[in-house]
């Protein structure tokens, strides 16, 4: 045996060579014209055009969430509404508010509340977890009602 009679068990793969001649001619199995025909053709994502259409905001490190504040919205009561719902000696606090329906919930959380010191009042206050203007503040106090 002779070494140019050794042969593989498995022969090697040929790979398939268009555009050259032989039994892919013409446009070589590409279809015809344009970007898909071409050597090395490779389409732009659909992603990529989808984000190059959204607003950039310009400027050196500028991040998208850099000026946005946390936007919280209160529910103004007054201390008359108060003295009208609640007996002498109650606690009010933000879910007492919703229960007695004087308050919306805000997506899905109980909303932040502030007393303000309008209407008449004339009773005794546990008043907690509420913001308070001071004027509102000293008129509870003066009848014997507690802010926390």
């Amino acid at each position: 045996m002779q070494a140019h009679e050794v042969k593989t068990r498995t022969p090697r793969a040929v790979k398939k060579v268009v555009g050259r001649g032989g039994k892919r001619g013409k446009t070589s199995g590409r279809g015809t014209k344009g970007q898909d025909a071409r050597a090395g053709h490779r389409k732009r994502p659909q992603m990529r055009d989808t984000i190059k259409k959204l607003p950039k905001l310009r400027g050196e490190g500028v991040s998208r969430n850099q000026f946005k504040t946390e936007f919280t919205h209160y529910v103004v009561l007054n201390l008359g509404i108060l003295n009208l719902e609640f007996k002498n000696g109650d606690r009010v606090t933000p879910k007492v508010l919703l229960e007695h329906a004087l308050v919306e919930k805000k997506g899905n959380k109980v909303p932040m509340v502030k007393i303000l010191a309008s209407g008449e009042f004339d009773k005794k206050l546990d008043i907690r977890g509420c913001l308070i203007s001071e004027s509102a503040k000293t008129a509870v106090e003066k009848l014997g009602g507690t802010v926390k």
